[in-house]
């Protein structure tokens, strides 16, 4: 997660609303589309867009991501408008920092640029809660994409259209006419839609969409989200999607006639504070895009990239007023040609075998094609690019060890080493009980996600003449849980841990626990890691332990999920907001020059000075558990080093060729999903 010292209303259904002319300007543009593309100001456009989300990194970073877009061949900038980062709870707003859109916009205005605003306020995105804020869950009636009156928005609604029957279909219709009802002076369009109403323009969103087609002839061919890498979860490895691959899926698009093209993402960020959805998404979101998470270009992926873009452009004129003819080369070999009226010829030949290279003959001249490649011809004689021969320099972002210095202002300034504060949570109930209820509750519905954590707590009679105190069997504690996580602590012991994962939130906690005779203290710590963005209903889905139960007592098993339990919402820590730069005294902090290691449930606080240079930093979170990090009062994210597993199919080398899918080329089995 990359970060800096310091020293002290409706897009509906993806419906990207295009901006397509300098924001805020008072010489708008005329913008229209026929069936082969944008018009704007009378000319067809051909376009490549990059998706950045401003709040997935910091204010300072805007520009320098928008100059290497623009230098890498992008003409638009894409974004999301995240909701829940903008209405915390119901009519208070906000706009400020990372969340400051109009800044942002003007950025990409100042750079020459076009945008793409995906208004929302449905996002998904892997954000929390798909961006639409958790209170409006609790408006009564509310139902989230359909026809429920409280509820009127959406994004990709195609996929799960179906699951909500007639009222789906009411819904899709409802909103593409309310967004073109707006009067825009752009047009809409309708992302992942299998019946789009002919308002609004349908559109792809996949790995590869050279064989899409929109439902109505006289719309243009537009690829939304072209995904040039994928998103990591906790406790799995590190996806990468090669450049000649993405490379190729860009060129076939462009030949078979697309004309609109946006890669998700090309430059992912960070998941600051507690936005990753998922759940499971990791706090880094940098998706092996072309710009990675600490905003340098990735290369050779940026640099390949480029030069593609820079091909595609020089057959522009041709592609779009050109009319096409398809050849057949060979078996798994064809050429697509463009010619205009004034006798200018592009052409793009591809060998989409995934194995072998070729040779064909086009215009009575021979071109070699490596496997799965397509070249660009823009006179239909030189080839200018291949999207397997890969001619951009590599680089490799090496992470170097930097020891953290105490800051000249700290009180620590004259001692050698640094000087630790160390506050340690109870386990169990702090202060007073929010509420006790026979039975367990959701955490969700409990929470309300303003923290990831509640605490379940009970108690437990244990006879001296328990079997195990004799025979030095402990007894065996059990709790299902709809996830996501959790810590079991006995009369103030952690026990054990236990979490799902990124493919199945439940999971089934079971391990022997230490009792004693008398009184036992049960106390469960339940733990979000981020909530459901996406899906049919996906508001409903919960979290928290549904069953717990005790096995091996001399009564035999012992259920305990209809007991009385008391309930706390949060940490003490969370609730002092001891992570506050002027709220730092409201606990007796414990000074030491060693932090306690292996100690749950425990806060560590330091004062630093930035390391020299201007190179992006990192924290390295090796050696810690699971928990929130913050840097001058502003929460970096969650960490977690859990650790991918070693069995998983990881690679070395990755070969491009062939159909990409997520875990095709992956590394890190072995490793933690996210250090830094």
């Amino acid at each position: 997660m990359p970060f800096s010292f310091s020293s002290s209303m409706l897009s509906l259904f993806l419906f990207l609303l295009l901006s397509l002319s300098p924001l805020f300007s008072s010489a708008a543009y005329n913008v229209s589309y026929d069936t082969r593309s944008l018009i704007i100001d009378g000319h067809r456009k051909l376009l490549i867009s990059a998706a950045i989300h401003y709040p997935r990194s910091v204010p300072a970073m805007w520009p320098g991501l928008v100059q290497l877009a623009k230098q890498g061949g992008v003409d638009v900038i894409e974004t999301y408008v995240f909701w829940n980062g903008h209405e915390l709870s119901p009519d208070n707003y906000y706009f400020g920092g990372r969340y400051d859109l109009v800044k942002f916009c003007k950025i990409v205005q100042q750079a020459g640029m076009y945008m793409i605003l995906r208004i929302g306020p449905f996002v998904a995105a892997e954000w929390n809660f798909g961006g639409v804020p958790v209170w409006l869950h609790y408006v009564p009636g509310t139902v989230f994409r359909t026809d429920s009156e409280p509820f009127k928005v959406e994004n990709e609604y195609g996929f799960y259209e179906s699951a909500y029957g007639e009222g789906g279909k009411r819904y899709a219709l409802w909103a593409a006419n309310m967004a073109v009802s707006q009067n825009t002076g752009v047009p809409w369009i309708m992302c992942q839609q299998f019946d789009p109403p002919d308002t609004v323009i349908d559109t792809c969103n996949s790995f590869y969409c050279d064989s899409f087609k929109p439902i109505s002839p006289h719309k243009p061919k537009f690829w939304t989200e072209n995904w040039p890498g994928w998103f990591k979860t906790f406790g799995a490895s590190d996806p990468h999607r090669p450049p000649e691959d993405v490379a190729f899926s860009v060129a076939r698009f462009f030949q078979k006639g697309g004309s609109l093209q946006n890669y998700y993402m090309y430059h992912g960020g960070t998941n600051f504070g507690r936005t990753s959805g998922g759940p499971f998404i990791t706090t880094s979101y940098d998706y092996d895009a072309p710009i990675d998470e600490y905003g340098l270009a990735r290369c050779p992926k940026w640099g390949h990239l480029k030069e593609l873009h820079r091909s595609i452009k020089l057959c522009e004129h041709v592609l779009l007023n050109g009319e096409p003819i398809s050849l057949s080369l060979g078996p798994s070999q064809e050429a697509d040609v463009y010619e205009d009226s004034s006798g200018a010829c592009a052409a793009f030949i591809a060998n989409v075998d995934d194995k072998n290279g070729k040779t064909v003959v086009f215009r009575n001249t021979s071109y070699y094609l490596p496997a799965w490649s397509v070249s660009i011809l823009p006179d239909c004689k030189n080839v200018v690019f291949n999207t397997a021969k890969v001619g951009s320099q590599t680089s490799v972002v090496e992470m170097i060890p930097t020891d953290l210095l105490p800051s000249t202002a700290s009180p620590s300034k004259n001692l050698k080493g640094l000087q630790w504060n160390v506050f340690k949570e109870k386990a169990g109930i702090w202060g007073n009980a929010d509420f006790t209820k026979n039975g367990l509750v959701d955490h969700i519905n409990t929470t309300k996600d303003t923290t990831d954590y509640l605490w379940y707590t009970t108690s437990l009679l244990v006879a001296e003449t328990e079997e195990f105190f004799r025979n030095g069997t402990n007894p065996v504690l059990v709790v299902e849980s709809k996830g996501h996580a959790m810590h079991v602590f006995i009369n103030q012991k952690l026990q054990a841990s236990a979490s799902g994962n990124g493919t199945f939130s439940p999971f089934k906690f079971k391990s022997p626990i230490s009792l004693k005779a008398g009184k036992n203290e049960i106390a469960l710590l339940s733990m979000t890691v981020g909530l459901q963005n996406a899906g049919a209903f996906y508001e409903w889905v919960g979290a928290g332990p549904t069953s717990v139960r005790i096995l091996g007592m001399k009564r035999g098993t012992v259920d305990f999920s209809n007991n009385t339990w008391t309930y706390k919402i949060g940490l003490q820590g969370e609730h002092l907001r001891i992570y506050d730069t002027n709220s730092l005294n409201s606990v007796n902090w414990v000074s030491t020059s060693e932090p306690p290691k292996h100690q749950p449930l425990t806060w560590y606080k330091a004062v630093v000075d930035s390391p020299p240079g201007q190179d992006p930093v990192g924290l390295d979170m090796i050696h810690m558990g699971k928990g929130l990090a913050w840097l001058n009062g502003n929460e970096i994210g969650r960490y977690w080093s859990r650790k991918a597993s070693k069995h998983e199919k990881c690679v070395q080398q990755c070969d491009y060729r062939g159909k990409f899918f997520p875990n095709k080329c992956n590394t890190g089995c072995g490793e933690p999903t996210q250090r830094w």
